[in-house]
Parts: structure tokens; C-alpha cells; sequence
């Protein structure tokens, strides 16, 4: 299979800026005011943790869009759930909605799962780049509910 790294960039460079959006209008210093739970990571593993996520979510729709077919139902469930994750951002650091928030990542975990039902009809490999990010989106459920419970 030959790689077309100009669409796999493309692909990349947009989910990044599309996941990490809110994040540029609001300020996550509160994190360090929190009251986290016990198994809280310091605040500078989360940007290093979604890059990675970002990179494996982006060659997970490249993989499945890498043909000639209909790719529409792929993007628009990407495109969704990124959505979803972005504004999870706006709503936890920027207007401090912590249990709203926890149901709203609890949305996007559904999301996910979703997404990674297509996916792995089309391409398996597709599907198990999604697993890290299913596991992470639990743990930030995790210390989101927690931090509610602990604030």
C-alpha cells in the first residue's frame, strides 16, 4: 500500500488543531488548583498524551479512507466525536461545568465506541490505533468525576 503522506498530514495537522482548539481561549491553570484524586497525572503528561492520541486517531481515519469508496459515514463520526472532545475543554477548564462535563466526556466515550465499531468493520488495524484513546478518554472520565466529587 503506498502512503500519501500529504493527506495523512493534512489529516494529522487538522485533528490536532480541531482537538486542541479550546484549549488556546482558556486557561488550564485551574488544574493546578484542583483537588485531584490520588492516581492524578502531573498537568504536563496531558498535551504530550494527546499528541500521541491525535497522531493514532489520525492514521486510524487514514486507514479507513485510504480507498476509493464512499468515506462520508468515516469523517462525519471523526469529525463528531472530535468535536465532542474539543469542546470537552471549553466546558471543564472554561466555565468549571464538572459534573456536566463528566456526562459530556461519557458522550464522547459512546462516541468513540461508535467509531471504533466502523472502523473495524473496514480495517482492524484502524480500529486498535483507537484503543489507547478509548483507554484514555476513561481515565479523564475517571479524574473528571473525581475532581468533581473532590471540588
Amino acid at each position: 500500500m503506498k502512503i500519501n503522506f500529504k493527506k495523512l498530514i493534512i489529516i494529522i495537522v487538522l485533528t490536532i488543531i480541531i482537538g486542541s482548539f479550546f484549549s488556546f481561549f482558556v486557561s488550564m491553570d485551574i488544574y493546578k488548583e484542583l483537588v485531584k484524586p490520588k492516581l492524578s497525572p502531573p498537568a504536563f503528561i496531558f498535551p504530550i498524551a494527546w499528541i500521541i492520541i491525535y497522531i493514532l486517531m489520525s492514521i486510524s481515519l487514514y486507514l479507513v479512507t485510504d480507498s476509493k469508496y464512499n468515506n462520508f459515514d468515516y469523517y462525519m463520526i471523526y469529525l463528531i466525536q472530535l468535536l465532542v472532545n474539543s469542546l470537552w475543554t471549553f466546558l471543564f477548564f472554561g466555565l468549571k461545568y464538572y459534573l456536566f462535563s463528566f456526562f459530556w466526556i461519557l458522550l464522547l466515550i459512546i462516541l468513540v465506541l461508535f467509531m471504533s465499531y466502523l472502523y473495524y468493520r473496514k480495517n482492524k488495524i484502524s480500529f486498535y490505533l483507537l484503543i489507547p484513546y478509548i483507554l484514555w478518554l476513561c481515565f479523564a472520565a475517571y479524574l473528571n468525576l473525581q475532581i468533581y466529587l473532590l471540588n
